[in-house]
């Protein structure tokens, strides 16, 4: 178990932590959550780079860094949902392009097809963080400009999801045998 991958076990901890923090009314329980959801997010390119800094690039690492990413945006995207500040059509945008996507990753992966991951993906991912950090932060926000500049960043995130979710999916499947 080297740094990287300890890293993205501690961010697949902190998932249950920010939920609690969100969930439970106390005071500033939402900025708690949104700071604790900023640093798992951030632990995301930290691994990364120290994986490959340090030449430590694991199949572990390859398993659950991915896994990490969609259990995190999974958790906050249902848990929004259910606190009413993300609409449910949304998150079965989001949440389906990652099914679809992580189904057809295996798929290659059964015929030895590896499709690196794409900048879009990486705009996807980013515009997801921000979209959610900014929902997170919303009471706080929304007074100070006027403006519901969460849910805005979110359906930016929709889009980026849906282009990227179709960038992978034509490259993927002009690459594989679909029986």
């Amino acid at each position: 178990m080297n740094l990287a991958n300890r890293l993205t076990m501690l961010r697949i901890f902190m998932i249950p932590v920010f939920m609690f923090f969100l969930l439970v009314r106390i005071p500033y329980g939402d900025v708690i959550a949104a700071i604790i959801f900023i640093v798992a997010a951030s632990t995301d390119g930290l691994d990364g780079y120290i994986a490959r800094k340090r030449r430590q690039i694991t199949n572990l690492g390859k398993l659950l860094d991915p896994l990490a990413d969609k259990m995190l945006v999974t958790a906050a995207l249902i848990t929004l949902v259910d606190l009413g500040k993300v609409p449910a059509w949304i998150a079965v945008v989001i949440l389906g392009r990652e099914f679809f996507v992580t189904g057809l990753r295996g798929v290659a992966a059964s015929e030895g097809i590896v499709i690196a991951a794409s900048i879009l993906g990486k705009v996807k991912t980013v515009s997801q963080i921000l979209a959610l950090t900014l929902l997170l932060l919303n009471d706080y926000i929304q007074p100070m400009i006027g403006l519901d500049i969460g849910i805005y960043a979110l359906y930016a995130a929709v889009v980026f999801t849906l282009w990227s979710g179709y960038d992978y999916i034509s490259k993927t499947i002009s690459q594989i045998k679909l029986e």
